[in-house]
C-alpha cells in the first residue's frame, strides 16, 4: 500500500448515516456487526489505523450511493465489552475525496481515496476571527431549548473556536445532508455560518421568530 506521508491511498469505509467526524475531533463508535468487526481487526494491524467515515445517500434507482467526500479517523481508543462488542474512538485526521469503491476482497467496503485539497486538516486548530461568540451562544441556547437538548454551558464558553464549532456540528441532530454540508465547509468560518443557518432554520420551522 503506497503512502502519502502517513496517509494511505486505500482505506476501509464505514458508511453511517448522520455520523460526522471532523479533523482533530473525536467520534465514539460501537462496533458489533461481523463485517465491521473484521474491518476493525484488519485496521488495527496497519500502521495508520485509519477508518473512513462516509455518508450513504439514496441513489436514483433506490440503491445507496456514497458521498463524494468523507473523513478519515485514526483509532485512538479501543475496549471490548463482555458481550463481544467493541467501543472505539476515532480521532479525525483529514477529509478525503472518494475515487473508487473497492469490494470483493473483504466483507467490508474499502476505497481508493485522494487527500489533495484537504492539507489544512492536518495542521493545527483553525481559528475564526469573525466569531461573535456571545450572539452565537444565545442562538445555541434557544436551539437547545427548542430541541430539548442539554449541555455543559460553562464548558462551551471555555472551549476554543474550533472545538466549539466542530463539536456542535457533530453532535446536533441535523439531517444527514446537513451533516454533509458541515463536513464539506471549506473553513471553520463557513462551517460556523452553516451551523448558524441550520439552527435558525430549525427554529423557524418550529414557529419561532429568529431575531438577527
Amino acid at each position: 500500500m503506497r503512502l502519502k506521508g502517513d496517509l494511505p491511498d486505500k482505506i476501509p469505509l464505514f458508511p453511517l448515516p448522520g455520523a460526522l467526524l471532523l479533523p482533530r475531533a473525536r467520534l465514539p463508535l460501537q462496533i458489533f456487526e461481523p463485517r465491521y468487526l473484521a474491518m476493525l481487526e484488519d485496521v488495527l494491524k496497519t500502521p495508520h489505523r485509519l477508518i473512513g467515515m462516509i455518508q450513504p445517500r439514496p441513489g436514483p434507482d433506490g440503491q445507496p450511493r456514497l458521498a463524494a467526500i468523507g473523513s478519515a479517523g485514526r483509532v485512538t481508543g479501543f475496549s471490548e465489552t463482555d458481550d463481544g462488542r467493541y467501543m472505539i474512538t476515532l480521532t479525525g485526521v483529514s477529509r478525503f475525496r472518494l475515487m473508487r469503491e473497492i469490494s470483493g476482497f473483504a466483507p467490508y467496503l474499502a476505497a481508493e481515496v485522494r487527500w489533495n485539497g484537504f492539507e489544512r486538516d492536518r495542521g493545527g486548530p483553525e481559528e475564526d476571527p469573525g466569531f461573535a461568540r456571545e450572539g452565537f451562544l444565545k442562538l445555541l441556547r434557544r436551539y437547545f431549548d427548542a430541541e430539548q437538548l442539554s449541555t455543559d454551558w460553562e464548558s462551551l464558553r471555555e472551549a476554543g473556536d474550533e472545538l466549539l464549532v466542530n463539536s456542535l456540528a457533530m453532535l446536533c441532530p441535523f439531517e444527514p445532508e446537513d451533516k454533509q454540508a458541515l463536513l464539506e465547509a471549506p473553513s471553520l468560518q463557513t462551517r460556523r455560518e452553516t451551523l448558524v443557518t441550520l439552527m435558525e432554520f430549525a427554529l423557524r420551522s418550529g414557529g419561532e421568530e429568529v431575531v438577527q
